[in-house]
């Protein structure tokens, strides 16, 4: 079972990012995906939130208007375009998979999800 995280990397302020998931050894579309970050010096932040099928998409406050989550269950690929990249977007973020119900609940911890990426890090500064 793999979820590894790509497209992390240094941005400007205002810039976009696009992360990918990509997942394997699992049954990826019976999943809810969710994005989960955790800035330098602070615990884990739910980010945004997928249904299996992608029929539903949910948003933390903070990011909501600005990134856009979906997924591709032909690819088994996981997706978070960031838009008005903020610094305190700064950040390593992970994918993970497990029930719906962390999905729209927007749960952050570990032990919450069955499967959980190794993190790609996002850093906005000029």
């Amino acid at each position: 079972v793999q979820l590894a995280e790509s497209g992390g990397g240094l941005v400007q302020p205002g810039g976009s990012l696009r992360l990918s998931c990509a997942a394997s050894g699992f049954t990826f579309s019976a999943y809810g995906m969710s994005w989960i970050r955790q800035a330098p010096g602070k615990g884990l932040e739910w980010v945004s939130g997928i249904y299996s099928d992608g029929r539903r998409t949910y948003y933390a406050d903070s990011v909501k208007g600005r990134f856009t989550i979906s997924r591709d269950n032909t690819k088994n690929t996981l997706y978070l375009q960031m838009n008005s990249l903020k610094p305190e977007d700064t950040a390593v973020y992970y994918c993970a998979a497990g029930d719906e119900v962390a999905v729209v609940y927007g749960f952050a911890a570990a032990n919450e999800y069955n499967y959980w990426g190794q993190g790609t890090q996002v850093t906005v500064s000029s």
